[in-house]
């Protein structure tokens, strides 16, 4: 659900009032809206002013990438409001070759740019965070790969940590920007790697190897695959276990699991 928090033209700053104001369905705890073509209204429901400085920081450290940047920061019906210049361009769907080697090349340079960098967002990923997170939901099959996970996470620096298609937009086949770094903190670059996997690099519920290599060869990281795909596997323990507690589509990321 893209909207939470349903507001009229009348509750934004009056210079923005002459865009239109489009609901959105993207999001999952914070309210996104369309001002035109121009920008992107986000509302965010629980998160506090150190969130919004945090986001400020790493989007000026990362300035020069293809990434969205903040235009204005206010308050709507007592809640934290970002706008965003808008990416232009649109997700894609089925990822090609040329498409993961430029997302490999763009978290190359955004690792580059983050490392030993900190931020002081809550580490969502840890094996505590993550633990926690298995309770609330009570399945039988997420405890059972949540038990096999063989890996602890290292502190690297800043990382995107949801870097799905969703979020990354392309024009004519050229990757035009990253947005959505709601989930950044500090954590792994090879987690961070691994979550691209998980989106970028499947077909239907088969890891498409030949893919995998071509992120990793262009990322220029030498992991053994073996090793590599524990990585992949704690991904997908976190994001089906995410979308379980939030009712949204988990199973397509179990079943990738369940065929690793």
């Amino acid at each position: 659900m893209g909207v939470k928090i349903y507001i009229q033209k009348k509750d934004i700053p009056t210079k923005y009032q002459k865009y239109n104001l489009i609901a959105t369905k993207d999001g999952v705890s914070d309210t996104v809206y369309l001002l035109g073509k121009k920008y992107v209204l986000k509302i965010f429901d629980n998160q506090n002013t150190q969130t919004i400085t945090n986001e400020q920081y790493l989007l000026k450290l990362i300035k020069n990438l293809k990434t969205t940047q903040i235009k204005d920061i206010f308050k709507i019906k007592n809640k934290q409001a970002i706008i965003y210049t808008q990416i232009k361009g649109k997700s894609i769907i089925n990822p090609q070759k040329n498409h993961i080697k430029q997302i490999a090349k763009f978290l190359r340079q955004f690792h580059h740019l983050t490392q030993n960098k900190t931020i002081s967002n809550k580490r969502l990923f840890t094996k505590k965070q993550l633990n926690k997170l298995i309770k609330k939901t009570s399945s039988k099959q997420l405890l059972k790969h949540w038990k096999q996970l063989d890996i602890k996470l290292h502190n690297d620096g800043i990382i995107h940590g949801d870097l799905f298609c969703d979020n990354v937009k392309f024009k004519n086949d050229i990757l035009s920007g990253v947005f959505d770094f709601s989930e950044a903190n500090n954590s792994d670059f090879i987690f961070d790697l691994a979550v691209v996997t998980i989106s970028w690099c499947f077909d239907k519920i088969k890891l498409n190897k030949k893919k995998t290599k071509l992120l990793l060869k262009t990322y220029g990281l030498k992991i053994k695959f073996k090793l590599f795909k524990e990585y992949i596997k704690y991904a997908l323990v976190y994001y089906a276990t995410t979308r379980y507690l939030d009712n949204r589509d988990y199973k397509i990321l179990l079943k990738r699991l369940e065929n690793l």
